[in-house]
């Protein structure tokens, strides 16, 4: 079938959406917000507001424009408070990695094949790393690039301020030696390093829906963070019941921030935009209900 819808201009978008059932009260600022977010990113959210199947797109009846707009912003705060944690964890994982893997394998052991398990995933890593350098106009490279050319690329600590936070989360489960990689995960309070490989995929899909403004709050995500029954520190009392939801990830990146700053105010803005939301859209993040109970969420 051939694509043939033509675009139409904002007060015909707002028509469409009243004739479908929603409920306008001020017409002039719904068309002044469309004119800013528009109409297929907030589809993404009146879509819950919609009759289930039905190919009309028509609206439960009373469902209003400013409801849609509330959970909008509602996820925008949302996105805002996690990718301000995932900034705290992206940056203490390079500090640590590069340390632990740094101390006990040189300077330039993203570079030597021999430490890691699949050659092919080194050599996309490398690849991926060495076009970052190239791109990047951070001036500590050019400095080290005008006194040094050998060997190709700087050593780690510089190199990985460049690189992006999938290619740390490969480099990491990539790497062979398992001792080095459970002292990273003790640092973070995991007893398992592959606690840590897991949460760091998560975490780097999340990152990535949150670097390009995604919709969080209904999100299936494609990779599942591994949910330990207990933990050295603050955790939760019961696993998730729907991990591929946003509350999983959400877990994890509370308890590293015990580890990273734990004067952290991370748990309490958390709980405190949550509270009031209506259990539906609780519901929808894979929350339980009795989630503000558990200890991670307590302290």
């Amino acid at each position: 079938m051939k694509y043939d819808k033509q675009p139409i201009n904002i007060p015909q978008q707002l028509q469409i959406l009243k004739q479908r059932g929603l409920l306008v009260s001020d017409p002039s600022e719904a068309i002044e917000t469309l004119n800013s977010i528009s109409y297929f990113r907030l589809a993404s959210y009146w879509q819950s507001f919609e009759v289930q199947d039905s190919d009309s797109h028509e609206f439960i009846r009373g469902s209003r424009f400013e409801d849609v707009v509330n959970l909008y912003l509602f996820d925008k705060k949302l996105r805002s408070l996690i990718f301000s944690a995932i900034q705290d964890v992206e940056i203490a994982l390079r500090t640590r990695i590069i340390q632990h893997f740094s101390l006990r394998y040189g300077a330039f052991w993203f570079m030597d094949s021999t430490l890691f398990k699949n050659e092919v995933i080194f050599s996309n890593c490398l690849d991926n790393i060495t076009t970052e350098v190239k791109r990047s106009t951070e001036v500590f490279l050019k400095v080290h690039f005008e006194k040094y050319d050998e060997p190709a690329l700087p050593p780690v600590w510089k190199t990985m301020e460049v690189a992006s936070f999938g290619t740390l989360s490969k480099l990491f489960c990539n790497f062979k030696d398992v001792e080095v990689k459970k002292e990273v995960a003790k640092s973070f309070g995991l007893p398992q390093y592959s606690y840590l490989e897991s949460w760091m995929k998560s975490i780097s899909a999340l990152r990535n829906c949150c670097a390009h403004h995604g919709r969080l709050w209904n999100k299936r995500f494609p990779l599942i963070p591994q949910m330990p029954s207990r933990l050295p520190l603050c955790w939760i009392l019961a696993k998730p019941r729907q991990q591929f939801k946003l509350y999983a990830p959400l877990c994890c990146l509370a308890y590293l921030e015990q580890c990273i700053k734990p004067q952290n105010t991370f748990t309490q803005e958390i709980v405190s935009l949550l509270t009031n939301v209506q259990n539906t859209i609780l519901k929808s993040m894979g929350i339980p209900s009795d989630w503000n109970r558990d200890p991670l969420w307590q302290k």
